[in-house]
C-alpha cells in the first residue's frame, strides 16, 4: 500500500523487516536531499560507510559523486534527492540479490511517487538493470536518455567503479554534463 505522506513512508521503511538484510544492518539508508527535487539519483545499495552513517554515498565514491554534482550545480542538500534500490547494506558490499531488490522496490516506487521527479539518474549497473532495462550494458549505454511514464531516465557509471577504473571518469563526467543540459531544457524554472 502506497503512503501518501513522506514522514509515514520513512517511518515505515526505517522499521522494515521484509528481507534478511534487516538482521545485519546498522541503519536503514532511506535517502537524502530535497524531496521536492526534479532530479532523483538512484544507486544500488548502501556500503559500509553508508550503513554506519545512515546516508547514501558518504564514502570515497560519495565524495567523487558530490564533486561531479557540484560541478553541474547540483547539491544533495539543495536540489536533488539520492537514494538506493535497497535500503540496507548487503554483507561485504556484495550486489543486492534479486530477492532483496524485490523486497525493497516498493519503498523506492513510493519515493518516486511522492517526489515526482522529471529526471532519474541510475548510478551503476544494478540500478540501471532494475530501473531501465535488465539487459543494459552500462559501459556502452551510459549517458543515453530514455523516457518512461513521462520521466527521463539515464544511467551512468557508479562512482565506486570510477574509483576502480579512473580511465572511465571522462565518459561519466560527460554524462553529468549531458544531465546538466537536460536539466536546463526541462527544469528551467527551478535550477
Amino acid at each position: 500500500m502506497m503512503c501518501s505522506s513522506w514522514n509515514d513512508l520513512k517511518a515505515q521503511c526505517l522499521t522494515c523487516k521484509k528481507c534478511g538484510l534487516c538482521t545485519t544492518r546498522n541503519n536503514v539508508v532511506f535517502g537524502v536531499g530535497n524531496v521536492n527535487s526534479e532530479v532523483l539519483l538512484i544507486g544500488e545499495g548502501p556500503g559500509e560507510n553508508e550503513d554506519l552513517q545512515g546516508e547514501p554515498f558518504v564514502g570515497r565514491a560519495g565524495q567523487l559523486l558530490d564533486k561531479m554534482l557540484n560541478y553541474i550545480d547540483l547539491d544533495r542538500t539543495k536540489n536533488i534527492y539520492i537514494t538506493n534500490i535497497v535500503k540496507c547494506r548487503p554483507p561485504e558490499n556484495r550486489d543486492p540479490s534479486i530477492e532483496e531488490q524485490g523486497a525493497c522496490i516498493a519503498w523506492l516506487r513510493n519515493q518516486v511517487f511522492l517526489i515526482k521527479p522529471k529526471i532519474i539518474v541510475c548510478l551503476g549497473r544494478i540500478a540501471a538493470m532494475k530501473i531501465l532495462k535488465p539487459d543494459i550494458k552500462i559501459t556502452k549505454e551510459h549517458g543515453v536518455f530514455y523516457e518512461k511514464n513521462g520521466i527521463l531516465l539515464m544511467a551512468t557509471l557508479h562512482p565506486a567503479a570510477l574509483l576502480r577504473n579512473p580511465h572511465n571518469k571522462p565518459g561519466a563526467f560527460e554524462d553529468f554534463l549531458n544531465l546538466q543540459e537536460k536539466i536546463k531544457q526541462i527544469c528551467a524554472n527551478t535550477y
